[in-house]
């Protein structure tokens, strides 16, 4: 099959999506497909620009959901999405996030061939999908199939837009993240390392965990905390540093893809204090690939991939005392950390990206097989919306 992977976020920027993206190409090549992806690109200079990357507008960042989204808002994108779908005459286009303008919606009304289209958003407050649910709707219509990447995130895009839909979770490298690598030096000694992976974004409770932290390095002197990701630490998260004279936190940044594991494998106790809107928990299967115990939000997006007292232990989100004892709970109890690591890595191999592009690619032939010769799109037709 010839395969577009349509994606509404900045390529050059990573997220989760456009990670996913990214492994499920190179899965699919590996199946001996070929797949070409579509993202607005803000760097289009870099060294080097994958040959598989077709870049498509400039992105902007627009704050939602207490996030950031870099996307693409250039009505003249349609000349060129209509260009491109002509030239590469894709067997199939596979959409995520497809009613996220502009990228999205360009391609679901000037594609001809079956449409298939991933949901990967969680979000509590369904305002944004409600108010443009009317006219989004034939948008929406366009689809042949549709996929969500776990309940939270089915129960979230169906409030607004019922229908039919595959539960096809996001996936890891799973050989990547369980392989022996050799935990950083920095790190190696005698102090308990948390780890914190991810964006220091505010809804990624950030200051929850700095405050959990306090309270345990008040009795519990010989740990240190790793954040890594992309952005700046929240503004109560310093003042707690400088109230507290915290030590042994460890701001490191971002990090390549490449290089995660390593921080992993350094990690004695992985920690993700969401306050919500996840609808997933990549970082979680990391964590549990890597052989790692897990402290997390107990929020659906990640209470849909670990179990606690299982793989780890869920808390209530922005309680950081609740966090604090979970956190010194393991801290004091290396056989159960070793426990819940080995029943983590038994978790965390069924989302191998082997096995999620494998059921992909099966979504992918049964529409073109089912796909019917509905009406063409009108290619003058240019009443995308554009309301965010």
């Amino acid at each position: 099959m010839k395969i577009g992977l349509v994606s509404p976020y900045d390529y050059s920027y990573p997220g989760g999506v456009t990670v996913h993206i990214n492994n499920l190409s190179k899965e699919l090549i590996n199946l001996g497909h070929t797949v070409k992806i579509i993202a607005p690109c803000s760097d289009v200079q870099r060294n080097p620009l994958p040959n598989s990357v077709i870049p498509m507008g400039n992105p902007i960042p627009i704050p939602t959901g207490g996030s950031i989204a870099r996307i693409s808002v250039s009505f003249w994108l349609m000349r060129k999405v209509q260009e491109v779908l002509e030239t590469e005459k894709f067997d199939i286009l596979h959409i995520h996030e497809p009613l996220v303008p502009f990228l999205p919606l360009a391609c679901l009304h000037r594609a001809s061939c079956p449409i298939v289209g991933t949901f990967h958003a969680y979000d509590n407050n369904s305002q944004k999908y409600f108010a443009q649910s009317g006219i989004l709707q034939n948008s929406f219509s366009k689809l042949d199939r549709r996929i969500a990447v776990s309940v939270p995130a089915k129960n979230h895009i169906m409030k607004n837009f019922p229908g039919n839909y595959d539960i096809i979770p996001n996936g890891i490298d799973y050989d990547m993240f369980r392989s022996s690598r050799t935990p950083l030096a920095a790190f190696s000694d005698d102090k308990t390392n948390i780890l914190f992976v991810g964006r220091m974004e505010k809804r990624k409770g950030l200051q929850y965990l700095v405050s959990a932290f306090s309270m345990l390095k008040w009795d519990r002197r010989n740990v240190r905390l790793i954040i890594v990701g992309p952005g700046t630490l929240d503004k109560e998260s310093y003042h707690l540093i400088a109230e507290k004279n915290l030590h042994d936190i460890e701001l490191i940044g971002e990090v390549s893809y490449e290089d995660l594991p390593n921080y992993y494998q350094s990690a004695d106790i992985f920690c993700s204090p969401a306050t919500g809107q996840e609808s997933f928990g990549i970082v979680l299967l990391e964590a549990m690939a890597s052989g790692k115990p897990i402290v997390a939000s107990n929020i659906p997006g990640y209470a849909s991939v670990i179990t606690s007292e299982k793989e780890g232990l869920l808390v209530n989100p922005k309680d950081a005392g609740a966090l604090a004892e979970a956190l010194r709970n393991l801290t004091d109890n290396p056989n159960l950390r070793f426990k819940m690591g080995k029943e983590g890595l038994k978790t965390s191999h069924t989302y191998d990206w082997k096995n999620v592009a494998s059921q992909i690619a099966a979504v992918y032939l049964e529409t073109i097989n089912a796909h019917t010769h509905r009406s063409a799109p009108n290619v003058t037709d240019n009443t995308i919306p554009l309301s965010l």
